[in-house]
């Protein structure tokens, strides 16, 4: 069995997940950027700006965190609900949030 990596308890209440192994798939071939926001995407699971269902699946959903330092970039946390888990799909910076319906916004 491959060794967790990290595990947060998200915005909506879900336990996110990722492996050793899944975390280097993301930060190595997906998405290399990332590799040194692992903080900020832990940080984007807890404390989001706001969460969206995906148009395509009901059972992934996409969590975004604004940050300055970033140049007002976001980071994108995708992750997957299965019964009451759930684990990381991908992460990465975005400019802009995608379509979706917002299941959770932070109160300004």
């Amino acid at each position: 069995m491959n060794k967790i990596r990290f595990e947060v308890r998200s915005t909506l209440d879900v336990m996110i997940r990722t492996t050793e192994e899944y975390w280097e798939l993301i930060t190595e071939l997906k998405h290399p950027i990332i590799k040194k926001y692992e903080n900020e995407v832990k940080e984007t699971l807890q404390d989001p700006d706001e969460v969206r269902v995906s148009k395509k699946d009901s059972t992934v959903f996409l969590y975004y965190k604004q940050y300055r330092r970033l140049k007002m970039r976001y980071i994108c946390v995708l992750t997957k609900r299965l019964n009451s888990e759930g684990f990381i799909i991908s992460a990465y910076l975005a400019d802009k949030i995608k379509k979706g319906n917002i299941i959770w916004q932070k109160k300004s």
